[in-house]
């Protein structure tokens, strides 16, 4: 079993989702979430955990104040909120959620994301399948 320290934030990572996953997909691995979740003064800092043909897995750092406009995804989403709070906005409504609360959301769904205080989050999202013939 493979454990997996902190490495200095790549480029990549400062400037969004990280192209070179944390994980190997052929080893077993063991990540810290609380140690391997990075903020940055004023910004949003997100680093991608594992990636497959089918799914990604993104850990995100927020900073106070910080947020995402609204946007769809063409996937399914789930995020659960590892520290501090945010609100979501979800198809233009507001949901205040906080440490331990788990958000699912289905494709193309308007949404945006605000912390209110210092959060981290998780987020793995899943390709959709194509519509049967």
């Amino acid at each position: 079993m493979i454990h997996i320290k902190a490495e200095r934030l790549r480029a990549a990572d400062a400037a969004g989702v990280s192209a070179q996953p944390l994980i190997d997909l052929e080893r077993q691995a063991v990540l810290s979430l609380g140690h391997e979740t990075q903020f940055a003064p004023n910004g949003i800092v997100s680093r991608t955990l594992m990636k497959t043909g089918q799914s990604r897995v993104v850990l995100f750092g927020f900073d106070a104040g910080q947020e995402l406009s609204e946007h769809t995804s063409p996937h399914y989403a789930l995020i659960q909120i590892l520290s501090g709070a945010c609100e979501f906005t979800l198809a233009g409504r507001p949901q205040p959620l906080k440490t331990g609360d788990l958000l699912y959301m289905p494709p193309h769904l308007p949404h945006g994301v605000k912390a209110t205080e210092r959060f981290s989050m998780l987020l793995t999202l899943f390709k959709t399948e194509p519509p049967p013939a």
